[in-house]
């Protein structure tokens, strides 16, 4: 699979939108964060966040013992375009 399979296989799931607009909102977002705001279990918030991760379209930053992520808005910008991005994210 290519990186674009990636990416459109990364946006085709609500979910993850959803924490690509949150990551988006923000400069970075602790993991412990992203488990509170999302209703969902921590292993499908990680699965998630590894297809995100797999796409290029999140960084991961480790501090310690937690994970913090945030947008890789060079890759959504070489992806999506600016019309896209705006609807999606702003």
């Amino acid at each position: 699979m290519n990186n674009i399979d990636f990416i459109f296989k990364a946006l085709s799931d609500p979910i993850r939108i959803k924490i690509l607009k949150k990551l988006y909102s923000a400069e970075s977002v602790c993991v412990c964060e992203l488990t509170d705001i999302f209703d969902i279990s921590q292993s499908k918030l990680s699965y998630h966040l590894k297809l995100l991760l797999s796409a290029n379209l999140i960084d991961k930053t480790s501090k310690g013992k937690w994970n913090f992520y945030s947008v890789n808005k060079d890759t959504i910008s070489r992806v999506l375009t600016y019309e896209v991005i705006q609807k999606l994210f702003l």
